[in-house]
This record gives structure tokens, sequence and C-alpha cells, in this order.
């Protein structure tokens, strides 16, 4: 790679996104403490909240590009017709726009296989800025397979992602528990208030505001509930880890042990398709049973959160640069970089749980890191010796290890 391609040109300012979201948080959670609120914010949550929007923004990177080119394809191929760019068509196409959300959104909470792509935004029992980085890669795949309504009435794919990061950037907004009440605008934006309402499990409070901008579709098709008691954030069965990857996969086990059970192609059918509060909340005790090993007991020092932290920001930093430099890397370079993210993403959810499986991790990522210093160099000589360091030292760096980390 030549020097010369190292131009502002190439740069991927979506980058931006990440310190603007880490800007409005720090101002959120100092305004929390000014508050006297600082329940708002608690630890282990805040950090799984995290960890899943750091993944799915990675993800999306190599995804965002496939999203574009898909709502082109239809454009170009299917599009009922051509409508003309008009400060009139941005107006409808907003409107649209959020008409279509609104359906997504429901139908995610009313079918079984799209409520486990999108239950993970709802595993959150607080509710702040965090919270609205808890989206999935598989979540935002259905979405844009919504969205493809779009292109093909027509709009522009250019209007429909500029329509779509308004969307995006709004909704962050409405994740906060500190904006009380915002007056008159209550009845036509879909408010803090009105999400806090989505978001909670009181029974008056289910299934209620689907809406993402505007608050008048859910007037309209008869979800909409005002905020007139405190929320209980979270799902009505609770889950019962901070795991990475159990957050992501146990709808999806859960489903599974309902079907291996149910007798005939319908009945696996209606699992599947059927609205979630058909499957029994025994199946995610029965999951949890066999694929959940007990916690240790919590002792959460302060050098345990230090490096739990630690590893965070590292993965965020290293999310930034990847992002704004991402054209310009080489795909061993991005390889090797998604994958330090995700080892260490699992590792702060195992960390979260007090595993002790954890320090197995740290010798992936450590083999990782020598083995990607070995392929630089061309000299196989530094990850034998990293192989030979780990054998030989194993026991006693295992033992050090989990008695600095859980005392």
């Amino acid at each position: 790679m030549s020097g010369n391609s190292w131009n502002n040109s190439s740069l991927n300012y979506a980058a931006m996104a990440i310190p603007a979201f880490f800007l409005f948080l720090g101002l959120e959670y100092f305004a929390a403490r000014r508050q006297k609120r600082g329940h708002v914010f608690r630890f282990e949550s805040s950090v799984a909240n995290l960890s899943i929007g750091v993944a799915e923004r990675l993800l999306n990177l190599f995804l965002t590009t496939s999203f574009y080119s898909v709502f082109m394809y239809v454009y170009e191929h299917f599009a009922i017709w051509s409508i003309p760019n008009h400060w009139l068509v941005w107006v409808i196409l907003i409107l649209v726009t959020d008409l279509v959300w609104y359906w997504y959104h429901r139908f995610g909470h009313e079918i079984n296989l799209l409520w486990a792509a999108h239950i993970v935004h709802h595993h959150s029992e607080e509710f702040n800025y965090t919270v609205s980085a808890r989206i999935t890669t598989l979540q935002s795949i259905v979405r844009n397979i919504f969205w493809c309504i779009l292109p093909l009435a027509g709009f522009h794919p250019s209007m429909i992602i500029t329509i779509l990061i308004v969307h995006g950037t709004y909704s962050f907004f409405t994740h906060t528990e500190l904006i009380r009440s915002l007056g008159w605008l209550e009845n036509i934006l879909i408010t803090p208030s009105h999400h806090r309402v989505h978001h909670s499990s009181n029974e008056k409070y289910l299934n209620k505001n689907y809406g993402d901008l505007f608050v008048f579709w859910d007037k309209l098709f008869g979800t909409f509930e005002k905020e007139n008691e405190k929320p209980v954030y979270g799902l009505t069965h609770p889950l019962q880890s901070h795991s990475f990857i159990w957050q992501h996969f146990h709808y999806f086990m859960e489903m599974q042990q309902a079907i291996s059970i149910a007798h005939g192609w319908k009945n696996k059918l209606k699992i599947i398709f059927g609205k979630p509060e058909m499957l029994h909340q025994s199946f995610r005790t029965q999951v949890e049973k066999i694929y959940l090993t007990e916690r240790m007991p919590a002792n959460p020092t302060f050098r345990y959160k230090a490096y739990l932290v630690t590893q965070l920001i590292v993965s965020v930093l290293i999310l930034f640069f990847v992002t704004l430099f991402y054209v310009q890397l080489q795909v061993d370079q991005i390889v090797a970089a998604s994958l330090f993210i995700f080892i260490t993403l699992i590792n702060c959810g195992a960390l979260l749980e007090q595993r002790r499986w954890i320090y197995y991790l740290e010798n992936t990522r450590f083999l990782l890191i020598t083995g990607f210093v070995s392929y630089w160099l061309s000299s196989p000589m530094v990850l034998i010796i990293s192989f030979c360091f780990i054998f030989m030292f194993n026991a006693p760096l295992e033992k050090r290890y989990l008695k600095f980390l859980y005392g």
C-alpha cells in the first residue's frame, strides 16, 4: 500500500458517529449523576449493551454497502415508477418510511421468528442511551428487507438512505429516562416518554408504541399508550445472563426446544410464525438449565471493573479506526481486527458471568495477536515462542489470572 493512498477522500467519516455516541452518552451520565439518579446506569447492563452495539457496528461495516446495492437493484429492476427528487417527495418519503418502520417493528413483536432477531433490543433492565446500541446485525438485515418496499415504490436509494440516517439518529435520543415530557410535541412525535412505555414490561404497556418518529401511526392502529405509571424495563421473564453469545441466540434455542416436542409440521410452523406470548416461558428455563452453567459468586472489585472497561474501550477504539480507514485497510488487517474485537466482546460477557474458562479466551486472543505479528514480520518463530510460553506456564498463569480478576 503506497503512502499516497492515505488521503482524506478515502476516509469513512461515518466513523464520527462513534465518538458522537459516546459524547452524548457521557452527557447523559453526568446529567444523571447531577440529578442524583445514578440508578439510571447499571455497570453490568451498560457493558452488555455497549458490547452488542460494538458487534453490530462492526458487522454492518461489511453489510452497509450491500444494503444500498440491494436497494439499487430493486429500484432499477422492479420499481413501479420513478419518483422525482422534489421537496414534497421528501415529506412523503419520511411519512412512508415511518409507516414501514411501524409495521416492521410491530411484526418484530408479533412473529416469533422476527422477535428472535429483535428481542435483544429489549433485554436491558435499564433505560439510557446505551440501550439504543442493542441492535443486532440480524435485526438490521430483517429491517432492510422491509425497507425494500421503498425502492420498489420508486423512491431513489440515495433518498432512502438519507431518511434512514435521520430515523436512526432521532431514535437514539428517545432512549433516556432524563427527559420527562416534551409538551405539545408529545402529540406529534415519538418522545422518550412514549418509547419508555414501549420498553416496559408492565402489563398495560406490553405491545405498545411501535412508532419511531411520529406518534399518529400508533394512535391510528390502536397501539398507543401514554406513560402514566412507572415503567419496569426489560422482558416479562428476565434473562438470567449477560453473556454476549447467549443474549444473541437464546430465543432461537427456546424456539428449537419448542419445535422439537411439537407434533406435526403445522404446530411447528405455528411456533415459528406464531406470537411470542404463545411460546411458554418454561422453554427458557429448560434451555438455561441445559446450556447455562452456574455463575461464580460475583465479586466486582475495582480491578475487575477496570479490566472490563479497559477491554471495552480498546474494542471501541479499534472499531473506530477500522471504520475510519476501512477502504484503505487490507483484508488480513480487517479480519485480524474483527476477530480481536469479537473475542474481546465474548470475553467481556464471560467476565460479567464470572466464568473460569475466560482464561482460555485470553490465550486465544494472545495467540491471535502474536500470530498476526508473526505473519506481519514473516517470522513463524514469534508464534512458536508464544505457544511454548503458554504450554510451559499454563497452570500458574491461570491461577494468578483468576485470582487477579475474581479474588
